[in-house]
């Protein structure tokens, strides 16, 4: 496969991914600068982690004018796979691919460790290398994470199964004390209806070797480049 990382000013997770990708994983990959006004030969589109443009206004909404997000929302639109991770998650809803918003986190304090999240959807191109229910253990780092939307959005992601991670305990109870942002039902990620688009708070490409800490992130980037079958 040929992955893409957007490129924004601000991006501080663009080298982490194309790590992951090109040398944990051995797949073709290249940075996309914001600039870019083509895409090409990409089968998978990667918005990472950072403070786009300083995170002026508030995360995702300048940096959802860049060129490149054009290029991006007609990937997407014509089924192209697309991750964002953190701050690649707010673009998305900024940009329209996803519904809700990503507001400050309930505690006003920037988060950073690692949460357990549960996988709620395992019949996904996101991670179908998950068992369903399985827990896993994946870093966060964010102060905008707390994720929402009105109660008909999110019954409608409840409905057509778009919830993927949700915040959880070690042993997958969903409860307020494993929630470390306040997001509603304690989202974690959510992808779009058609499937294609993920957004994810948690950081896979930061747990994908037992190195820096654990692998319970590979399965995401396992099941994008088609390394497991469906379960």
């Amino acid at each position: 496969m040929k992955f893409g990382i957007i490129v924004f000013p601000g991006s501080n997770c663009d080298h982490d991914c194309y790590h992951v990708v090109k040398h944990v994983f051995g797949q073709e990959t290249e940075y996309i600068w914001h600039k870019e006004t083509e895409l090409k030969g990409f089968d998978c589109i990667i918005l990472p982690g950072g403070f786009s443009y300083g995170d002026y206004l508030r995360p995702g909404a300048i940096a959802r004018f860049s060129p490149v997000m054009r290029e991006v929302v007609a990937f997407a639109k014509k089924g192209g796979t697309v991750l964002g991770i953190c701050n690649g998650f707010q673009v998305l809803t900024e940009v329209g691919l996803l519904p809700g918003i990503l507001m400050r986190n309930k505690t006003l304090k920037f988060v950073c460790g690692f949460v357990y999240v549960k996988v709620e959807n395992n019949q996904t191109v996101f991670t179908k290398a998950y068992r369903a229910g399985q827990v896993i253990k994946i870093p966060i780092a964010h102060a905008d994470g707390n994720y929402f939307a009105d109660e008909q959005t999110v019954k409608r992601l409840e409905d057509n199964n778009q919830i993927v991670f949700s915040y959880s305990t070690a042993d997958g109870r969903i409860t307020d004390d494993a929630n470390p942002n306040g997001a509603v039902k304690n989202i974690a990620a959510i992808m779009s209806k058609e499937g294609n688009v993920l957004g994810t708070m948690p950081h896979p490409e930061r747990a994908c070797e037992s190195l820096i800490g654990g692998e319970d992130g590979i399965g995401v980037f396992d099941s994008i480049i088609g390394g497991a079958e469906i379960p």
